[in-house]
């Protein structure tokens, strides 16, 4: 048989095949034994060595024509057998729309983000405006500006994160109160502010402290604000925060930026002042630091101390969220471990 022969006999038994395969795996094996390196094509072109000068170009042509044809009929079987295959999988796979949907997780603001909120509602209430500021402050605005110097040995109670000799991470919000008092126009009114914001010190990570936190500091200014306006605020905003029973005290502190200086302890929330673990039995959690502003803030403000005074306080957030929820370690909330935080989903 001559090698045309050969071609037009496997043609035909090959467009057989192609016509009469029922899946995708037969089709494929037909295409690999008739059109592969081993496959008898390939044995016929091989044996055109033994064709004369006048031959060979014939039965090339020839041979490329039944390999192009061959080709064209196994990419058209396989998409009948493709498209038959995809009907086959929807009539089985058929979709009951009258089936109730999954129910789908919704997510909810993070634990410290619902208490900061919660607090900033409280003084807005009160008249307050939120200001917020720069993340990363100058020397001057987050420690001279506090009465705070270069060599003012207070500096050393919190250590900074410094970008350059002049340039730093905040260590607290109070470069926004500063910024803040310096544009104020006090002949339209009091100052009453409070600033939230992330803070940065070089702490060592455990149990109870970490190198970023959340502070809101408040500043209130006015004529003849004194000691007990900081008390009545602070009573009033524990009360929201706590409960209508609680109480604070005053304890002598020591802060640059404020004189005199207080510690304010709220009475336990948990045992009622009784004393328990969340108190280490004294009755009182220590909560925040305060204290009337200092009259050389004042001063590098622009604001005259002798006609305007003022009050000032800080709290951190997160640990008021520790002490509301129970939680001994602060690690918890940075740590994206949504059994964890999903128990303080809000509730709609």
């Amino acid at each position: 048989m001559t090698l045309k022969a050969q071609l037009e006999a496997l043609r035909d038994e090959t467009l057989a095949n192609i016509e009469n395969v029922a899946d995708l795996k037969a089709l494929n094996q037909i295409r690999v034994e008739t059109l592969g390196k081993k496959g008898p094509i390939t044995e016929v072109l091989r044996g055109m060595k033994d064709l004369s000068a006048e031959e060979r170009p014939i039965v090339g042509s020839f041979a490329n024509e039944i390999r192009d044809l061959l080709t064209e009929a196994l990419e058209g079987r396989k998409e009948v057998l493709e498209t038959a295959a995809l009907n086959a999988a929807l009539d089985q796979e058929t979709i009951d729309v009258t089936l109730p949907g999954k129910q789908m997780s919704h997510g909810t603001r993070h634990v410290l983000s619902q208490v900061m909120e919660e607090i900033e509602d409280i003084f807005v209430g009160m008249g307050y405006q939120i200001v917020e500021g720069y993340e990363v402050e100058s020397d001057h605005y987050n420690f001279e500006r506090m009465n705070l110097p270069k060599d003012h040995p207070a500096r050393d109670m919190q250590d900074t994160f410094y970008i350059s000799d002049e340039i730093l991470i905040r260590t607290h919000t109070s470069p926004v109160q500063a910024r803040t008092m310096e544009k104020h126009d006090f002949s339209k009114g009091a100052l009453r502010m409070v600033s939230p914001g992330k803070v940065f010190r070089r702490d060592t990570d455990d149990a109870t402290h970490s190198h970023q936190f959340h502070q809101i500091e408040g500043l209130v200014i006015d004529k003849n604000i004194t000691m007990g306006d900081l008390k009545g605020t602070l009573e009033v905003v524990m009360k929201k925060m706590f409960g209508e029973d609680r109480k604070i005290r005053l304890r002598p502190s020591y802060f640059p930026f404020t004189e005199p200086s207080v510690e304010v302890d709220v009475s336990c929330f948990k045992c009622g002042g009784s004393g328990c673990n969340v108190c280490k039995q004294t009755g009182w959690i220590e909560i925040l630091g305060a204290g009337m502003v200092h009259p050389d803030v004042l001063k590098m403000s622009g604001i005259d101390p002798n006609e305007y005074s003022g009050f000032a306080f800080g709290l951190g957030p997160d640990r008021v969220a520790m002490l509301r929820y129970g939680v001994n370690d602060i690690r918890n909330f940075y740590q994206n471990d949504l059994r964890f935080l999903n128990q303080f989903k809000v509730k709609e």
